[in-house]
């Protein structure tokens, strides 16, 4: 008999007491799918007191009664269906039979798919992405900010760890400005119900995956957000979290079985080192701590070897894109999941979906252990993982290095230029998401000691480098604070809320260092998404010289030449050695004030950055 660990033992008294207050069915997820999949297979979870203890029967042309799992908790079934291609969009009943009782009915409906083409559509290096915490960005309707059955009640926007009341329709409220801006992707940190007793705003404890956090809005306002957005030429990236979930979701806190989470005789946390994973000398017990240890004692560490685990979060993932029309996944703590399992869900996500983008946030610290997790093979792994790119944290630390650092052989801007020469590592690295801050991290105005010229260096380097640029809601506008605590670095946008005092959504609201800054970002930003040799086109780099890094990104169109002195001195840059790109070219253009430039010779101020387009 296996050792009952203190997770467990709580477990199984949750469910013991649930059997009086638990409806005889709480719920079958998913709540409804559709006709027409790739995999005609579906797997629904019923939950309800002693559920099990019932049959199930139903008919409905094309779809199929394969199997039914009773498991170690009688509140759970499991049941395969398989949906052929025959069938068609409708509504059956699913009947739980029990003798001597009235038959339980859940009418299952299949609906048709929605087969637009501006759904599911991917985001790509053709994208700039804007992340925001809902919580934290705006409050469009006030009278959602608390509900007395959630168990974190009420807003203390003066606290940095208690819900601040923003939402899903505040987003809405402020597309204009965000299209305005140059973004042309969303991303939210996850919308999903987090119901946990403290600091749930953030969204990574899930306890509720099939839900919106009603703080945010409804499924059914998320997906007129994704709509919305549509309409207005933007994209929506989905958050998610295969590797843990909330321990006051139903699954946790009354779990199908044992091994629904990993168990320890102890609480163990991961030792959060990703190299345990791919360490060929590794200690069995490093690498199982690393992937099956728990992130927080309220966020269990899911059991994705189980089998029934996989189906609940591939199918839940499935289900948001095909009911919301979502365009792209970022995959939280990627290298804390299981690989087998997260390569697998790759395919079967793919397979219905396949121009769908997905990234995994790496944070490791080197191109080599980044490399690691993307597909192909590159490094020898021995399996393709599928995943097509990351979250490339080690180009937002070589950007840092060249902003701040001393000048050195592989110091200073130097490391830049080494780590986009390792780019052969990866089978496309346009595909991986650089940036310069998030909701973990310091924002980069405070980083680089809030000097006007790095930041906007910065910004340069984010909106004209490879890859897909992500910037941090607020950083347009020198939003600063150092991660320390992480709260510090997710605090309101300031005219966001009903009474703020000022609104620095508009013009006046904000003062002419932040407007210099919003106009700086909203030029480039501009600028980019109307140049395709910024998204799709190739890069050439050359060494750094004096301190001075110059690259190109060109194609058949345009060709625009970066140029950053990361000297303390003005400098002046012949421009003799970059004949393969000028070509002969004697002139070009400021992209940021319009001004013509002379070629020949030019001057660059300290710490400060050229984007300039060459006149042909």
């Amino acid at each position: 008999m296996k050792k009952v660990t203190a997770l467990t033992a709580f477990c199984l008294l949750v469910s013991f007491v649930t059997f009086a207050q638990m409806p005889a069915m709480e719920r079958v997820e998913p709540m409804f799918w559709w006709v027409g999949m790739h995999n005609p297979n579906l797997q629904l979870i019923v939950h309800g007191n002693n559920i099990s203890t019932r049959e199930v029967q139903l008919s409905y042309l094309g779809v199929k009664l394969v199997t039914v799992h009773k498991v170690e908790n009688p509140n759970y079934l499991f049941i395969d269906l398989s949906i052929s291609s025959i069938a068609k969009a409708g509504t059956f009943p699913i009947k739980f039979i029990k003798a001597g009782e009235a038959p339980l009915v859940y009418n299952y409906v299949l609906k048709e798919r929605d087969k637009s083409a501006n759904r599911a559509q991917g985001v790509t290096s053709k994208d700039l992405i804007y992340l925001l915490m809902p919580d934290r960005f705006a409050n469009g309707d006030t009278t959602n900010d608390s509900f007395s059955n959630m168990h974190e009640v009420g807003v203390n926007r003066s606290q940095m760890y208690k819900r601040h009341g923003g939402d899903i329709q505040g987003v809405m409220d402020h597309l204009d400005y965000l299209k305005d801006l140059g973004v042309t992707a969303i991303w939210f940190t996850p919308e999903i119900e987090n119901d946990e007793p403290n600091a749930s705003y953030h969204g990574y404890a899930v306890t509720d995956h099939y839900k919106v956090d009603q703080r945010f809005g409804t499924n059914e306002l998320y997906k007129q957000f994704v709509d919305k957005c549509h309409s207005l030429g933007l994209k929506v990236v989905k958050d998610l979290v295969h590797n843990h979930a909330g321990t006051e979701g139903y699954t946790i806190a009354d779990m199908p079985m044992k091994d629904w989470v990993h168990q320890w005789p102890t609480y163990t946390t991961s030792n959060f080192r990703d190299a345990a994973v791919m360490d060929p000398y590794a200690a069995p017990s490093d690498r199982k701590k690393m992937l099956d240890g728990w992130f927080d004692r309220r966020m269990a560490d899911m059991n994705e070897n189980n089998p029934y685990v996989q189906n609940f979060l591939t199918q839940n993932h499935i289900w948001w894109v095909e009911y919301a029309g979502v365009d792209g996944f970022r995959l939280d703590t990627y290298p804390y999941n299981d690989p087998a399992y997260m390569a697998k869900w790759a395919q079967d996500v793919q397979a219905e979906f396949p121009h769908l983008s997905i990234f995994g946030e790496t944070l490791v610290w080197s191109a080599t252990n980044q490399a690691f997790f993307t597909g192909g093979n590159t490094v020898n792994r021995g399996f393709d993982t599928h995943l097509p790119g990351v979250t490339d944290g080690v180009v937002k630390d070589a950007i840092y290095e060249a902003l701040n650092g001393n000048n050195g052989w592989t110091d200073g801007v130097n490391r830049l230029y080494s780590v986009l020469a390792q780019d052969f590592l990866y089978k496309d690295a346009s595909l991986n998401t650089i940036f310069l801050d998030n909701h973990d991290m310091s924002r980069v105005f405070s980083v680089v000691g809030e000097n006007v010229s790095k930041y906007k260096s910065a910004m340069a380097m984010l909106l004209t480098l490879r890859g897909v640029p992500q910037m941090y809601y607020g950083d347009e506008i020198l939003m600063k604070n150092f991660s320390n605590p992480d709260g510090l670095v997710r605090s309101d946008f300031p005219g966001g809320w009903p009474g703020d005092k000022v609104n620095k959504f508009t013009e006046q609201g904000r003062t002419p260092a932040e407007n210099d800054a919003f106009n700086y970002v909203r030029k480039l930003a501009n600028y980019r998404k109307n140049t395709t040799a910024l998204q799709t086109g190739k890069l050439m780099q050359y060494i750094p010289e004096n301190g001075i890094y110059v690259y190109f990104r060109y194609d058949a169109a345009k060709t625009v030449m970066m140029i950053y002195n990361s000297s303390e001195n003005d400098q002046k840059l012949k421009t003799d050695r970059f004949t393969e790109q000028l070509n002969g070219a004697k002139k070009a253009i400021n992209v940021i004030t319009g001004e013509a430039v002379d070629l020949k010779e030019l001057n660059l101020a300290d710490k400060s950055t050229l984007v300039l387009e060459i006149v042909k």
